[in-house]
């Protein structure tokens, strides 16, 4: 045997003894064995997971819906409501059912005439919570926008059940059974509803339009 070889041999026993210590040291992985987060805070998950690393916390999601919200009143205020639409939208992809997005997104949907979509918002509110008057007033809204004025009498009836004190539900049902020719019965509702509120002068002025028709 050559001094060549000789050495080779050395390197290979070497080699050898190495990967056998590690072995039954247990230092080395063991097949089947998960990782285990060494820390309470530590993240389990790797670049194939990213949602078990950049997920957000609830206090982030809640922070991040928030920030929307105040973007989308914003753009409200300043009349842009396409603006609105967008950072509603982007709640909604954060928090699909967040009842407060859902009321918001309705009523710039009513807004821009988009009323089919508008009826999907208040209907979804309304699928958790039933007893959401605003939710039923919006539908009704949306229905009555959209030509639907018997199925709009419904959810107004149905909204100032559960509030019977706004005001506002009584002179849009008002308007609606005006729409319809029920002249008497809209005359009742405009009166509840300035008798809740003396400042809806509209309400005022369809009272004496409607008692001048009635009693002529």
């Amino acid at each position: 045997m050559t001094m060549f070889q000789l050495l080779l041999l050395a390197v290979a026993g070497v080699v050898f003894y190495l990967f056998f210590k590690q072995i039954l040291s247990g230092t080395h992985p063991k097949r089947g064995v998960d990782f285990e987060a060494k820390t309470a805070d530590e993240q389990i998950g790797g670049i194939s997971r990213p949602d078990k690393i950049f997920s957000a916390s609830d206090k982030e999601q809640s922070t991040r819906i928030e920030t929307l919200l105040q973007m989308a009143d914003d753009a409200v205020v300043k009349g842009d409501m396409l603006e609105a639409l967008k950072a509603l939208q982007s709640a909604l992809i954060v928090e699909k059912e967040n009842v407060e997005v859902l009321q918001k997104i309705g009523y710039v949907y009513l807004q821009i005439k988009e009323y089919d979509k508008a009826k999907e918002a208040y209907e979804k509110i309304l699928l958790s919570d039933k007893e959401n008057d605003s939710a039923y007033a919006g539908l009704a809204n949306a229905l009555r926008k959209a030509g639907q004025a018997e199925e709009a009498l419904v959810q107004y009836e149905r909204a100032i059940a559960l509030d019977s004190d706004y005001a506002p539900y009584y002179f849009n049902y008002a308007n609606t059974l005006h729409d319809l020719g029920r002249k008497s019965l809209a005359l009742e509702a405009y009166q509840k509803a300035y008798e809740l509120d003396s400042t809806l002068d509209e309400a005022k002025k369809m009272i004496d339009q409607l008692s001048g028709e009635l009693n002529g």
